[in-house]
């Protein structure tokens, strides 16, 4: 089994705008340092860039509403949980995501029910790749539902068996050291 993470924004202003263009120059470090991270295992990429194949359609879940058919979003597959929490929130990413109030509309509304989940993760198959609807599938049904062992977050985790769980942050600080180590050769 391998864990699947989409993730979805909606940018404040369109994409070409210039108040984006530090989070555009960031894609290229941001996807090199996402593929030399430990637990990586693959990602889409986008129909017409270059890089690896796009898993099927590009589809938005129904919170984006945009003008401009623009709005970011990844769908990658990791080896177990808490390395892309590992990747996420350290290092080159987390300067990125540090910056994201500049550039993407807030996904939570306290206290009301957030307006979208920033993410989903879900258990695969090893054999099984996620296509972009599958994705927009679990990201809506986690939203509509809560966490379950169908689409769930790091804050409700769920093991591969379906059980609720707990991240090992031990683990995350090991394969945290581990990508900062790996980043330096991006520097």
């Amino acid at each position: 089994m391998r864990v699947a993470l989409y993730t979805f924004g909606v940018f404040r202003r369109p994409s070409a705008d210039p108040v984006n263009d530090a989070f555009h120059a960031r894609n290229a470090i941001n996807l090199a340092a996402v593929e030399i991270s430990a637990g990586f295992v693959a990602r889409s990429g986008y129909d017409g860039d270059p890089g690896p194949a796009s898993w099927g359609v590009a589809f938005y879940p129904r919170f984006y509403t945009g003008a401009d058919a623009h709005s970011p979003s990844t769908l990658s597959l990791w080896a177990d949980l808490e390395s892309p929490l590992a990747y996420t929130y350290a290092g080159i990413h987390a300067e990125a995501l540090s910056h994201g109030r500049d550039w993407f509309l807030k996904p939570k509304l306290p206290p009301e029910k957030p307006a979208w989940p920033p993410y989903v993760l879900w258990w695969v198959a090893a054999d099984h790749v996620p296509d972009w609807r599958e994705a927009v599938a679990r990201h809506e049904y986690l939203h509509d539902h809560s966490a379950s062992a169908r689409a769930f977050d790091w804050k409700m985790p769920f093991d591969a068996q379906g059980n609720a769980t707990q991240i090992d942050r031990e683990a995350v600080r090991r394969l945290t050291a581990n990508n900062l180590e790996r980043q330096k050769a991006l520097a």
